[in-house]
């Protein structure tokens, strides 16, 4: 067992005094219980009993004072003492058991041990045990050279052990200071680190987005407040602690299990990076839409070490784009029976050849009639995600000047200058009336968005086998932010919403719609106060 049962330095000031003190006074009691074994009438030597009554005495001492109201190397006073009353013992003893004066090591191991004046401790190691032993000598007056020179082994060797434990003592200070520097160092890093730990955790806690961190086995690392909850959410009721494959995490129709390797968690623990994954966690009334995007973590030689998933509740956003999709289509499919039902009465009023001014308001409202039908039919198909298109050869050099055409007086009641730029023929394989759509809308925005007047330049040309088509213009332009959402439905600038200018923000989903039907692209290029660039590339 242990002696100390912690370290020596933490102990009060006495009690540390009185444990140097120890090993010397425990001596002292062996010592003595020999003397009265085996020498019995040394224990009547009055040097032997002032020995043994003083190490009583500075025991005592190093209990009753109190060292610590003192200046604080007061207590190496009891060693010098210890060098006092071992020398009483050597001179009451030595006749029955020789070797009493190495009990000077003692206080010479206590004076270099305690780091304290360590030139005088060294020099009162050669010198304590030399007094011991000489000072008797010179008191009798009985002595020789040979006496004082056969003395000199016990100082020497007291010496050594000295510069030992002073050597070991500076070290062991020297390294005791490096630790106490490196624990204050470290003490103040752990601080650090828990305040930024708790910063972290605050600002975790604040926000309203579910962050789980894993690492590159998938075990959590960390989870914050929001994302406890989702958890939770996902949780079947019957299971305390269910593990990735058992949690409630359905796919976009809210009703299909999601496979477990195609779940978020698990795809980011497999090092995949991914954005705006939607899935529907629980079910039944508490069911919640999420979003999920994951970033992977890596260390400074680019190995995968975790993921940080953010899981964003979507609920509100998807059910009421639900709902806008499913008010499109209820209104589209009304629009439609009223259409078909004008279309087919007109067709019978044309068929009874009527005069000339009938027919051409008959054949207005026939050709509004269809154009109303085939924005209704965009409609849908754009609400189901599909258009179809028939492809076939066509001219759309032609198309793009039948497009410029038909916008001129619409150009000239705005002051906008209207041209077009084409090649005398340029075939490709499109669906004509589609791409005719898609030139009429682009065209009658760059018009509509130019109020103040203009220029407006339709182009087409054929690059890497595709069909480049562009409409420029030098209108009111749009932000970076307005441009990212420009081919959202039904959404309008902010430039725009604060104008007069109709729109209801269809036009441009269903030009996205087309070309991409066609397997083509499109894009925007614009800067707000000088004018916008739609760039159209499909396949010739």
């Amino acid at each position: 067992m242990r002696f100390f049962k912690r370290p020596f330095h933490e102990y009060r000031l006495t009690d540390r005094v009185a444990f140097s003190q120890m090993p010397l006074f425990v001596t002292t009691l062996l010592t003595a219980f020999l003397m009265w074994a085996f020498f019995p009438d040394t224990m009547d030597n009055p040097l032997f009993v002032v020995f043994l009554v003083s190490q009583l005495a500075i025991m005592a001492l190093c209990y009753a004072i109190p060292w610590d109201r003192l200046p604080y190397t007061s207590f190496l006073a009891i060693p010098l003492l210890d060098f006092v009353s071992i020398a009483a013992g050597r001179e009451g003893g030595q006749e029955s058991l020789t070797g009493i004066s190495l009990l000077a090591v003692f206080p010479v191991i206590w004076l270099c041990a305690s780091g304290y004046y360590p030139r005088a401790a060294l020099w009162l190691s050669f010198l304590g045990p030399l007094a011991i032993i000489w000072v008797p000598l010179l008191l009798k007056g009985n002595y020789s050279p040979q006496d004082f020179a056969r003395s000199l082994l016990l100082p020497v060797m007291m010496l050594g052990i000295g510069v030992s434990v002073s050597v070991l003592t500076l070290s062991m200070m020297r390294q005791q200071k490096q630790l106490e520097e490196k624990d204050e160092q470290l003490q103040a890093n752990l601080r650090t680190s828990k305040r930024q730990e708790s910063l972290l955790n605050t600002v975790l806690d604040t926000v309203h987005l579910g962050v789980l961190a894993v690492d590159a086995d998938g075990h959590d690392v960390l989870m914050n407040r929001k994302q406890r909850a989702n958890h939770e959410l996902a949780r079947p009721k019957n299971i305390a602690d269910p593990n990735e494959s058992q949690l409630l995490v359905y796919g976009p129709d809210r009703k299909t299990l999601i496979p477990v390797q195609e779940r978020p968690v698990r795809r980011a623990v497999m090092g995949e990076t991914f954005t705006d994954f939607l899935v529907w966690l629980g079910e039944g009334k508490d069911q919640r839409a999420l979003v999920t995007t994951a970033r992977a973590m890596k260390d400074s030689d680019g190995k995968f070490t975790g993921s940080v998933i953010v899981f964003s509740d979507v609920t509100d956003l998807v059910n009421a784009l639900t709902a806008k999709d499913d008010f499109v289509s209820s209104v589209s499919h009304e629009f439609r029976t009223p259409l078909t039902s004008i279309l087919g009465y007109v067709e019978i009023l044309l068929a009874d050849e009527p005069d000339a001014p009938q027919r051409e308001m008959l054949e207005i409202i026939r050709r509004n009639s269809e154009r109303l039908l085939t924005l209704v039919s965009d409609l849908l198909s754009s609400r189901n995600g599909q258009l179809i298109v028939t492809p076939h050869t066509v001219d759309v050099a032609e198309l793009v000047r039948s497009s410029v055409s038909s916008a001129m007086p619409r150009a000239a009641a705005a002051g906008v200058a209207l041209s077009a730029q084409t090649p005398e023929r340029l075939e490709a394989h499109v669906d004509s009336a589609r791409i005719s759509q898609v030139l009429d809308n682009l065209v009658s925005n760059a018009i509509k968005y130019s109020p103040d007047g203009g220029e407006v330049v339709v182009s087409v040309a054929q690059e890497d086998g595709h069909l480049a088509c562009r409409v420029m213009d030098t209108g009111m332009g749009m932000s970076p932010e307005d441009t990212s959402e420009v081919f959202a439905k039904f959404f309008r600038t902010s430039s725009v919403r604060r104008t007069a200018i109709p729109g209801v923000g269809l036009g441009l989903p269903i030009s996205k719609a087309i070309v991409e039907a066609h397997g083509g692209t499109i894009d925007v290029d614009s800067t707000l106060g000088k004018g916008t660039t739609f760039t159209f590339r499909v396949p010739v």
